[in-house]
């Protein structure tokens, strides 16, 4: 069994590469069961263990795997990952183990892959500001994601908690080469930044609203990532009530932040839901309908998408 690092998954990856690979994951041929989510106490804030497997179908080359992920919110209290896991690849028609694979980064990839694949979709084709709120660990795997889907963008600016963050971040992108075709800043007033943001994503482990419908523009396009349970919330109720709403998998309705929260409350009806992932990619339900339309975009995670990442993974190992 091989060892996948996180350098070999990043030597591996594009994402418009994964993006098509998870919209072919979407469109069928893998199984994908709900996955195990278990809270394990904490003397601080709980943690979560999340098992997620899913399978390739048919005859043929075929692939399972299963991703182990721990999330512990205090981790960044002691300067570690808040989210760690491993990717167990597995042969499809044998069980053999292939590889593990650091799941930590094969996440951030796959993740950010399908917030562009769902903005590739939603998103203004001619969205030109960015706001990302949250830097954390995700934020600069969803900025190139949505700028690899939206070469349109020419500006992102960056808005976090901590200040600093936002701005070592901005720091670390525009050294990486982004601002040779990008603006990458880091700002301190939110409201200011989304009113006038054509693409706003969200990738934090808040507990409260951070983003209010009521600043989004026409036109605009909320990308929510981070609300992973029931306690957590990005966007507030007014948000759902002025935009299209769409998920990556129909869990969304009843897992995770936002969407699933208010469907609990009774602030939103779970039917205006437009459609998921899956249906974006196979053309059951269209995107965005008109250049004023707002439109948001929910994200819990799913089996399939990591399956389908560890499968392009595996076809490009040396």
């Amino acid at each position: 069994m091989r060892v996948v690092s996180a350098d070999e998954i990043d030597r591996a990856l594009t994402f418009p590469a994964l993006a098509d690979a998870l919209a072919e994951g979407f469109r069928g041929g893998m199984t994908a069961p709900v996955r195990h989510h278990h809270t394990v106490p904490q003397p601080g804030a709980d943690a979560t263990l999340l098992l997620m497997p899913a399978w390739t179908a048919g005859s043929g080359s075929s692939f399972a795997g299963v991703k182990v992920v721990t999330v512990y919110p205090d981790n960044a209290q002691a300067g570690q990952p808040s989210v760690i896991g491993t990717y167990l690849l597995l042969d499809g028609s044998t069980g053999r183990p292939l590889a593990a694979l650091d799941g930590t980064r094969l996440t951030l990839w796959r993740t950010a892959a399908a917030s562009a694949l769902a903005a590739g979709h939603l998103a203004r084709p001619d969205a030109a500001r960015m706001v990302m709120v949250g830097a954390g660990a995700l934020a600069p795997f969803l900025i190139r994601a949505h700028l690899s889907r939206r070469p349109t963008i020419t500006s992102v600016q960056i808005w976090n908690r901590r200040p600093e963050s936002a701005a070592a971040l901005a720091t670390e992108l525009a050294a990486g080469g982004l601002a040779a075709t990008v603006s990458v800043s880091a700002v301190t007033d939110l409201e200011e930044a989304v009113r006038a943001a054509d693409l706003v994503s969200c990738a934090t482990l808040s507990t409260a609203p951070i983003v209010r419908g009521a600043w989004l523009k026409p036109g605009a396009h909320l990308d929510l990532v981070g609300a992973f349970n029931l306690a957590m919330r990005e966007a507030d109720d007014e948000a759902l009530a002025r935009a299209s709403v769409f998920v990556d998998t129909p869990a969304a309705r009843h897992e995770g932040g936002d969407v699933a929260v208010a469907i609990r409350a009774g602030a939103f009806d779970e039917g205006r839901i437009r459609g998921d992932l899956a249906d974006l990619v196979s053309g059951r339900a269209p995107g965005r309908l008109a250049p004023d339309e707002i439109t948001l975009f929910k994200s819990v995670g799913a089996s399939v998408e990591d399956l389908a990442a560890a499968m392009l993974v595996w076809s490009r190992l040396d």
